[in-house]
């Protein structure tokens, strides 16, 4: 993010909205603010009131490359009447778009519904298969409520990031509470980790593989380094083995034969076997340089043959 568009704020603070658990960051200036006060703050889609989460943090601190949005003023009597108003109304809002949208039987579920504080935008969020035509919706929706209509279509993880939920740790969603942008993951991690291939058991709320895959991906991928590959064969005392699963976090390795089966430590593995580790292979990357200078060494010289 540009220094120039910081320069404007002395801080910033986390704020909440009423219908998310997730903090978003806001800047301010001359504003004194702690925890727990009601602000009106400046959003993409208009102005909003929330309510900040964590005590201000100087702007230094600041590291993301999200643009940061001002707060604009402590929340007033009117805009708390304004915001408790335009809850009431946006339940109204979201049954009128139900009745509409199941009379033109439209291919498509509503899942939440929100005013902007001055009321100038109505914000329908919806999930489909398809793409929907709704361009008489549109026509419907701003004749009953007279302003400006947005129907945004979501993925099923921003469902599940704006309802919320407890994932299978016990948890609230990470999706709900701190996480900001949602990376592809493959099963790929999953079998990195020697998790069992069972998608229900690794699927989410939102059908989706659990984010919280890439957590430790690194980390197994570092530790695995110093174990053998399963299918390695190795010998003890001139008798054959194979290794047959690893536990990175126990530090055990399993190895069989027709005959016999054993549990090794990482340890006691190395020292029986005699195995160790075979280093990454970068020799590719290494030689292309090399092959390099070298096929400019034989035109220089080529050329001054000539």
């Amino acid at each position: 993010m540009e220094e120039n568009s910081l320069n404007k704020f002395k801080g910033y603070v986390g704020v909440k909205f009423h219908y998310s658990t997730h903090a978003y960051f806001f800047g301010f200036s001359d504003l004194k603010v702690k925890t727990g006060d009601k602000v009106v703050v400046e959003t993409t889609h208009g102005p909003e009131l929330g309510e900040i989460c964590f005590d201000p943090i100087d702007i230094s601190q600041y590291r993301r490359e999200l643009e940061l949005k001002p707060v604009l003023r402590k929340a007033n009597d009117v805009d708390l009447r304004l915001h408790e108003n335009n809850i009431k109304d946006a339940k109204i809002a979201l049954e009128i778009c139900k009745n509409e949208v199941n009379n033109m039987k439209l291919d498509m579920n509503l899942i939440s519904c929100e005013y902007t504080l001055d009321k100038s935008k109505v914000i329908f969020s919806y999930i489909a298969d398809e793409r929907v035509d709704f361009r008489e919706l549109l026509k419907i929706l701003a004749a009953k409520l007279h302003t400006r209509i947005e129907l945004r279509q979501i993925g099923s993880r921003d469902k599940a990031k704006l309802i919320g939920g407890v994932g299978l740790c016990g948890l609230p969603l990470c999706c709900a509470t701190f996480l900001n942008e949602f990376d592809g993951i493959s099963i790929n991690r999953a079998k990195n980790q020697m998790l069992a291939i069972n998608i229900p058991k690794l699927s989410g709320h939102c059908g989706k593989l659990l984010c919280c895959l890439k957590y430790e991906d690194d980390a197994y991928t570092e530790l695995k380094k110093g174990f053998p590959p399963v299918g390695t064969k190795v010998f003890i005392d001139k008798v054959e083995y194979e290794v047959t699963a690893i536990n990175v976090v126990s530090k055990m390795v399993k190895i069989d034969n027709p005959d016999d089966s054993k549990f090794l430590s990482l340890e006691e593995f190395m020292k029986q076997t005699h195995y160790r580790p075979r280093p990454p292979r970068d020799d590719k990357e290494n030689n292309k340089p090399q092959n390099n200078q070298k096929n400019k060494q034989k035109n220089n010289n080529k050329n001054e043959a000539r």
